[in-house]
């Protein structure tokens, strides 16, 4: 059961940006709970169809994470980064890098804002900020936008539950 949000995605043409951004009916602390715990984090990222194994996740500054997602085929997909900054409830910037890249080297600078609403409501802005327009339009055309509104998704029912 999701909360009735939509999420939006822009990117305009010729940019280096993807922007998200999604209101949640739930409290700032705990939507930035549910990106800094462990077993919450596991619980929503990625889509429904993929298991996540988080192997590293240290959300403070200068911390690491690695995780991998595994299809039913029992493909891994890996995905690694660094927090530069994590203040709570507020902001975490983070990089973000596929490993599966033909080539290294295409890290994503990625800022999420943590707003308080009214009502107890929060919304999300997250901005990625890529090396390249092309770096770019690769991403959108992987359906990652697919992947980010089923991930809004359940972390709207995770959140739900937890209220």
């Amino acid at each position: 059961m999701t909360n009735g949000y939509d999420t939006r995605i822009t990117a305009e043409p010729g940019k280096q940006t993807i922007g998200i951004e999604r209101e949640f009916d739930a409290p700032r602390e705990l939507v930035f709970r549910a990106f800094t715990e462990p077993e919450l984090y596991a619980e929503w990222l990625g889509p429904r169809e993929l298991t996540m194994k988080l192997e590293t996740f240290e959300p403070r500054d200068g911390g690491f994470y690695r995780y991998v997602h595994i299809d039913a085929a029992g493909n891994e997909y890996g995905f690694r980064g660094v927090f530069h900054e994590v203040t709570a409830p507020e902001r975490i910037i983070q990089t973000f890098e596929f490993e599966g890249m033909p080539e290294r080297g295409h890290v994503t600078l990625e800022t999420a804002l943590f707003r308080e609403l009214p009502g107890g409501r929060t919304r999300i802005v997250m901005e990625s900020v890529f090396r390249s327009v092309e770096g770019r339009d690769g991403m959108l055309q992987s359906d990652m936008e697919r992947g980010v509104r089923d991930s809004y998704a359940r972390l709207a029912d995770m959140l739900e539950r937890l209220k």
